[in-house]
C-alpha cells in the first residue's frame, strides 16, 4: 500500500507531527456536504482521529450535513465567524464555494481542500488522484470486456469536482476502446440505496450489458446482480470493505477495486497543522496515487486477500491510513473520537 502516495512537499512531506512538539491550542473547522455515505463517514473519523493523535488540536468545529454549494458557503462563513485557525473542506462545487474560501484566507485562516480540487488559488489541496482512479478501473474493465460491448457508467454526484475528474479519466480510457459503448449513464449521488435502485431498474429493462463501472457505490451493485439473478458481468468499484470482501468470496464475480482512501481527511489535518506551524509546502497540490486490486490473477487475488478487513463497515475503504500523512491507530479511527470527545 506504500505506493499510493506521490509527494509534492519535498523534504517536508516526510516530517510527521509529534504530540510533544506543540501545545494543543489549534481549532480546526471542517466542512463536508454528504452524510450517510460510508466513505465520507470514514473521512470525518480520520479527521477526528488525526486531530487527536497530533496533540496539537484543542477543538474541532465540524459542519457535516447534506447540502449544496450555497449551504456549504454558509457553513464556511460560520466557521470564519467562529475564528477557527484552519478549515478542512471537501467541496460540493469548486467554483460555487470559491468566494467563501477566499474570505477564509483573507481572515487569516488556512484552507485545505481534501479529496477534490477547488478553484480558489489560495487554498491548499491534498487529494486522491480522481482522474487516474477512473482511468485505471475503466481500462481494466474494458480489457475484461474483450474491448467491446456495453458498459453501465455509474457516476458520483453531478457538479462535484471529483466526479468531473473521474469523468475525464473514464472518457480517456473509453477513447482507447472505440468498440465499447456506454449503454446507461447515471448519477448515484454516492448514495447506496439510490445506486442499487438504478441498477435494478436497468436490469429490469432487459437491455444487455457487459460491464459496470461504479464511482465507489459497488457492493450494493453486486448485491443487485446476485439478487436479480442477472449475469455477473465484471464490476469495478473502490476499495470499500464490503466490495473487497465480495471480490474474495462471490463465486463467478470478476472485478477490481481501485484505492481511494477516505483517510485523506486525516492527511488534510496533517497538512493544515504543518502550515499553521510555519511549514508551508513548496506546492499547493499533493496527490495520492491509486492502485488497482483485481481478482483475475493470482497476484491480484493475493492483494485483495491481504487488504480484506471484515471488521470494518462495508462502506468504509479498507485503506484506513496513508503512510507519511496519518499517525493514528486503527482503534482511534474506528472509535471516531476527536479532541475533547
Amino acid at each position: 500500500m506504500k505506493n499510493w502516495i506521490k509527494m509534492g512537499l519535498g523534504a517536508l512531506g516526510a516530517s510527521l507531527l509529534t504530540s510533544s512538539a506543540y501545545a494543543a491550542d489549534y481549532t480546526i473547522g471542517v466542512s463536508n456536504t454528504v452524510q450517510g455515505n460510508g466513505w465520507r463517514e470514514e473521512m470525518i473519523c480520520a479527521i477526528k482521529a488525526q486531530a487527536l493523535a497530533s496533540g496539537k488540536v484543542a477543538k474541532l468545529n465540524i459542519a457535516h450535513r447534506n447540502t449544496d454549494a450555497a449551504g456549504q458557503s454558509e457553513d464556511i462563513r460560520n466557521l470564519i465567524s467562529a475564528k477557527v485557525n484552519a478549515i478542512v473542506v471537501n467541496p460540493a462545487d469548486p467554483a460555487g464555494i470559491q468566494a467563501a474560501l477566499a474570505e477564509a484566507t483573507k481572515a487569516g485562516i488556512v484552507v485545505v481542500a481534501v479529496d477534490q480540487m477547488v478553484t480558489e488559488p489560495s487554498a491548499y489541496i491534498i487529494s486522491n488522484n480522481q482522474e487516474q482512479y477512473a482511468y485505471l478501473g475503466a481500462k481494466w474493465l474494458f480489457e475484461q470486456m474483450g474491448g467491446k460491448g456495453n458498459v453501465v457508467y455509474m457516476r458520483g454526484a453531478a457538479g462535484a469536482s471529483a466526479d468531473s475528474d473521474r469523468d475525464k479519466g473514464f472518457k480517456r480510457a473509453l477513447a482507447e476502446f472505440p468498440d465499447v459503448k456506454v449503454a446507461q449513464e447515471t448519477f448515484t449521488g454516492w448514495q447506496q440505496d439510490q445506486g442499487k435502485q438504478q441498477i435494478l431498474d436497468y436490469i429490469a429493462t432487459g437491455v444487455p450489458f457487459d460491464g459496470i463501472w461504479t464511482s465507489g457505490i459497488d457492493n450494493v451493485i453486486v448485491d443487485a446482480l446476485v439478487e436479480s439473478q442477472a449475469p455477473l458481468v465484471p464490476v469495478v468499484g473502490a476499495d470499500n470493505a464490503g466490495f473487497v470482501g465480495q471480490l474474495n468470496s462471490v463465486e463467478g464475480l470478476k472485478g477490481a477495486a481501485v484505492t481511494n482512501p477516505g483517510s485523506i481527511g486525516g492527511a488534510g489535518v496533517t497538512l493544515a497543522l504543518q502550515i499553521l506551524d510555519g511549514n508551508k509546502p513548496a506546492q499547493q497540490v499533493v496527490l495520492v496515487e491509486p492502485s488497482l486490486w483485481e481478482n483475475v490473477t493470482d497476484a491480484g487475488k493475493a492483494q485483495l486477500k491481504a487488504a480484506a478487513d471484515p471488521s470494518l463497515s462495508p462502506e468504509w475503504p479498507v485503506s484506513i491510513s496513508i503512510p507519511e500523512w496519518t499517525t493514528y491507530t486503527k482503534d482511534q479511527i474506528v472509535a471516531c473520537k476527536g479532541p475533547g470527545e
